[in-house]
Parts: C-alpha cells; sequence; structure tokens
C-alpha cells in the first residue's frame, strides 16, 4: 500500500522479439503480427504495438503492457502471453523479457 492507503498500481512492461523467417515481403510481416497481436489483444486486453524493426522483412519486436495491482497475476498473464505464441506460431519467438514497474 501507498503512505495514503491505496493499493499501489503494477506494469508489466515486456518486449517480445520474433523471427519470421518464411516472410518474404513487409506486407506478409505485418500479416502475421496483425494476428498476433489480435490474439493477445482478445485473449488478455493487454496492449500491444510494434516497437522496433518496423522495416526489418524478417524480424519485429514487440512491446506488450498489462496493468494490475498485483505482480502474481502480471507474471502469469505474461507466461501465457509466451505459451499463446508459441501454441499459435512454432519457432517465431526468438526471446523475451519483461520487468514489472510498481507506481
Amino acid at each position: 500500500m501507498c503512505s495514503d492507503g491505496y493499493v499501489q498500481m503494477k506494469v508489466l512492461v515486456a518486449k517480445l522479439v520474433l523471427v519470421i523467417p518464411y516472410s518474404t515481403s513487409l506486407k506478409d510481416k505485418r500479416r502475421v503480427l496483425r494476428g498476433i497481436k489480435d490474439r493477445i489483444w482478445s485473449k488478455f486486453r493487454a496492449s500491444v504495438s510494434e516497437v522496433e524493426e518496423q522495416n526489418s522483412i524478417q524480424k519485429a519486436v514487440l512491446g506488450v503492457v498489462y496493468i494490475s495491482n498485483e505482480k502474481p497475476i502480471l507474471e502469469s498473464v505474461m507466461n501465457k502471453i509466451v505459451d499463446l505464441v508459441e501454441a499459435t506460431h512454432p519457432g517465431l519467438l526468438h526471446h523475451y523479457e519483461y520487468t514489472v514497474e510498481q507506481y
């Protein structure tokens, strides 16, 4: 709790690095990313955006943000997002990193 008695807000900030070897154009890449972003949004209501490598044909970096008041919930959502990406697009997730900020 904060000094004023309120529960502190916690924010998950994540970065997912994807490699799409079969992509031959930016249009191919963006079609795959749109599917991933839409699935994450519809299942978790997490904000997702392409944040780096926008002009690369086979590499993408997605930023993900999710807000809660409990860190275990954020870590669970992160694990489920990773599982979702790996299940729907096997082999594309190169690596990921995340942090939980407290406000």
